[in-house]
């Protein structure tokens, strides 16, 4: 049943400063609509709950992509067509670009934003284990003012998040510090294209010689938010790869991962498939040396 669009009021604010101070007047009352393309879906099949929305999709504040030396930050309406196109982007975080391309189809990777993406606080997201690995930072902004935030931690809960009902999405920073490092991103859904993923993961290591030296992992699909697996990391630091400490962090990688049963896949074939990514990515790290799969 669809939804009865007459029930439904939609702003269009005419800068950032008139969203913020709606924001603040009424908290909670409005919520910012970006690219739409998870609240469409809502509004198409009739579950859409919330009924006041602020159009930010024309406010110039929210958009570009700005290079400095210690890292490039993102407007929070950058596209997923905008993040594939951008040649830095491309160069030094192949492994947001690679999400980007595995986000829907054409269309939505043209109208679907970085912000909107992470403020959906889908654990399925596709972007956001990238921006695990990649140590990102958030700006919030109300009309009191702007905080950063690390995005590790910003999700607490299942569809909950680290800011308040006045605040939305600035910007995205990502420090240029994975310069150098061997990266791996792989989804598995039930089909290449336009699906929801059963499992997500991104990974980048430094290696010194045949040893780690440092490793990030992040996986979507396996528990309520997206996680960064910070214990299978700590026991691969300073180790060599080989086939005993596969299956060392394999089995502590399933300590930290919660997987589910629901309509798309089964808790059992989740853990399986983030253990074998797991040992794919580890092994490519000695072997070709692969940068994102």
């Amino acid at each position: 049943m669809r939804s009865y669009l007459p029930a439904y009021e939609l702003k269009a604010p005419r800068d950032l400063s008139e969203a913020l101070a709606l924001m603040a007047r009424e908290p909670g009352a409005w919520r910012p609509f970006a690219g739409g393309t998870d609240l469409m879906v809502l509004l198409e099949a009739g579950k859409l709950a919330h009924r006041r929305f602020l159009s930010l999709w024309h406010l110039e504040e929210l958009r570009g992509i700005e290079e400095r030396p210690e890292h490039v930050t993102l407007g929070a309406l950058t596209t997923y067509t905008e993040v594939q196109r951008n040649t830095l982007l491309q160069r030094e975080f192949p492994l947001l670009c690679r999400a980007a391309s595995e986000t829907g189809g054409i269309a939505t990777q043209n109208r679907g934003t970085l912000g909107g993406n992470i403020a959906n606080a889908s654990p399925a997201a596709d972007s956001p284990p990238a921006l695990l690995i990649y140590d990102a930072e958030l700006e919030l902004v109300s009309a009191g003012g702007a905080r950063w935030v690390p995005y590790q931690g910003f999700h607490t809960g299942y569809k909950t998040m680290f800011f308040r009902p006045d605040e939305l999405i600035r910007r995205i920073r990502l420090p240029r510090t994975k310069t150098g490092w061997k990266q791996y991103y792989r989804k598995v859904g039930t089909r290449r294209a336009q699906a929801i993923s059963k499992v997500c993961f991104a990974g980048a290591a430094q290696l010194e010689g045949d040893r780690i030296q440092d490793i990030r992992i992040a996986l979507a699909s396996v528990a309520p938010t997206v996680l960064r697996c910070v214990k299978t990391e700590s026991a691969l630091r300073g180790r060599r790869v080989d086939s005993d400490a596969i299956r060392t962090v394999q089995k502590e990688l399933s300590g930290e991962i919660a997987p589910i049963d629901d309509f798309r896949s089964t808790a059992r074939y989740r853990l399986r498939i983030a253990q074998n990514l797991l040992a794919e990515f580890l092994m490519r790290l000695v072997s070709d040396g692969a940068a994102v799969s």
